[in-house]
């Protein structure tokens, strides 16, 4: 894991669609969910706020301190403005430094000195790549910013590497079904074919889709649409789908 990564923040405040203004000062609205206590209302620096978003994602701590308290914690949810890609909102998750947490982490490829693709690649193959990241349990303190594989195992078609692949650094325990594929050689003719007969079906089904839509009347842009945070969510849960503003 790399080195650590602190935020500095004020308590918010501001709350509801008032945010609104401190959006228009550079700041932005923030929350801290900590184990089924009160939530914390703060607010930081828009600038600051982007680079620790950048730099820890969804898996490396962020240390915060407020109130004379400090609290470690992961980012949990980050609302995206769709015009402007630009964070709006952020909520933390806070966790002890002596208890494990699950985290999703970002996978990769990892060649040989020299190389920037596998051999398969290298001789005109595809490789499909089938998983971009794993769930794991670690302490904080051991979550790695990335897990890579070996990817000169990937050489003729039909070789795959799974989630068993992955070289895993100790204290870290991988959450994810061990025989998920990660990525599998194909041949360029053979996979375009599975394209083409997949637009197919896909055709098929949008008609459907559409004489359904056709007889439901639905309208579009509903309330819910005017109080979600925006398009672009970093893999959206339940919670952020929820006006940012009133956290």
């Amino acid at each position: 894991m790399s080195d650590t990564i602190t935020l500095d923040v004020a308590a918010r405040d501001t709350l509801g669609k008032a945010v609104k203004r401190l959006r228009k000062e550079g700041i932005v609205p923030a929350v801290i969910h900590d184990h089924g206590k009160a939530s914390i209302h703060i607010q930081a620096d828009f600038q600051a706020v982007t680079k620790a978003f950048h730099a820890a994602g969804r898996h490396h701590p962020v240390e915060i301190s407020i109130g004379g308290k400090k609290y470690t914690t992961l980012i949990k949810n980050v609302a995206i403005d769709p015009q402007l890609n630009t964070v709006i909102h952020v909520v933390f998750n806070a966790v002890q430094a002596n208890q494990k947490v699950v985290a999703s982490i970002p996978i990769g490829p990892r060649y040989s000195e020299g190389n920037e693709a596998s051999p398969a690649e290298r001789s005109g193959l595809i490789v499909l790549a089938q998983l971009e990241e794993v769930e794991v349990k670690a302490l904080p303190k051991d979550l790695p910013d990335q897990l890579l594989y070996d990817a000169e195992k990937l050489v003729l078609v039909g070789d795959r590497v799974t989630v068993v692949d992955l070289d895993v650094p100790a204290g870290v325990v991988i959450e994810t079904e061990e025989n998920h594929a990660i990525a599998t050689v194909f041949e360029p003719s053979a996979l375009a074919a599975a394209n083409e007969a997949a637009a197919g079906d896909a055709e098929e089904g949008d008609e459907t889709e559409v004489d359904s839509e056709n007889e439901s009347g639905a309208e579009a842009g509903t309330s819910e649409d005017e109080i979600s945070p925006g398009g672009k969510e970093q893999k959206e849960s339940k919670d952020q789908g929820r006006n940012p503003e009133k956290n």
